[in-house]
């Protein structure tokens, strides 16, 4: 074991003596956007740094290989499928429209056709059990909790067929909302989340399918944002089992074609791998989800 890691798991040690009043779960996204950004989140989840990661199986970053490393790590960590509707990527399934130049629509154009109805219920159905069917064959069980890439699941008819499917395909996954527990105005893509995240509850409840409780980690991906400042204020108010988004990784190439979001993501990679970090939780009195001890998360 590295000596960073070594440190890390002390400190862990150290917030299991002291008690956590709450357990939550820190949900690395975007598995599978490059071998870069996987390696990163492969090193946090060894450390205990971070307990779950959402895998997104249409990326050029996913194969088989890659899920057989993630697979080879902690068995307490929760890996779930990060559905994908937007361009650059291209859908598994046949027949699957609109498109552009063979991929997905831009996110905007995804939200418009999605706010238009122009969305097709049966081609959505067949394309994300089509994902999902590539993440069983991959890691040979169906995902511990699915949520979407840019949030995709929360537009309408997209969430109803995503839990159409998950009902059906992942029966004990559970689904991310976007709710935030301690809202704040001046994030105006948290405030779209909270307004779309209260139809998704409803019809979640309608499905018969589990949700988180309650959702942090979204912020404004300026250049100069400082990650290290702005974790502390996801804490706020969260309670046990709420689920705190984040994006960490390395950049190569890969990640460069495939997302805008770059280094960034190096700057929430290195605050997770800090000592300040885990020291945080210890004084909020936070811990984090062990999988094999709860597999999924209580309904809100």
């Amino acid at each position: 074991m590295g000596e960073p890691a070594a440190r890390v798991q002390a400190l862990t040690s150290m917030g299991n003596k002291a008690g956590a009043d709450r357990r939550i779960w820190l949900v690395a996204d975007d598995y599978g956007i490059s071998r870069a950004v996987n390696a990163a989140i492969r090193d946090l989840l060894e450390r205990g740094a971070i307990n779950a990661t959402s895998v997104m199986v249409v990326a050029s970053g996913f194969d088989d290989s890659e899920a057989a490393k993630l697979k080879s790590l902690r068995a307490d960590a929760a890996i779930g499928l990060h559905l994908t509707l937007t361009a650059p990527f291209r859908p598994l399934s046949k027949g699957y429209a609109p498109l552009h130049g063979g991929g997905f629509l831009s996110l905007r154009q995804t939200f418009l056709a999605a706010m238009l109805r122009r969305l097709s219920a049966a081609a959505l159905t067949r394309e994300i059990e089509a994902q999902v069917a590539r993440f069983t064959a991959a890691f040979g069980r169906p995902p511990d909790f699915i949520d979407g890439h840019q949030h995709v699941h929360l537009f309408p008819r997209i969430g109803a067929c995503m839990l159409s499917v998950a009902r059906q395909s992942a029966p004990g996954a559970w689904v991310r909302q976007c709710g935030r527990v301690s809202p704040s105005f001046s994030d105006r893509k948290g405030v779209v989340l909270d307004l779309l995240s209260r139809h998704f509850r409803r019809l979640a409840r309608a499905f018969g399918v589990r949700t988180n409780r309650a959702f942090a980690g979204t912020y404004d991906f300026r250049s100069d944002a400082n990650f290290a400042d702005l974790f502390p204020r996801f804490l706020d108010g969260l309670p046990d089992e709420g689920v705190i988004m984040c994006h960490p990784g390395r950049v190569d190439d890969e990640l460069a074609r495939n997302d805008p979001l770059t280094t960034l993501r190096e700057r929430e990679y290195a605050f997770f791998a800090s000592d300040a970090f885990r020291q945080l939780l210890i004084q909020r009195g936070y811990a984090l989800h062990a999988h094999k001890q709860q597999t999924s998360a209580r309904s809100s």
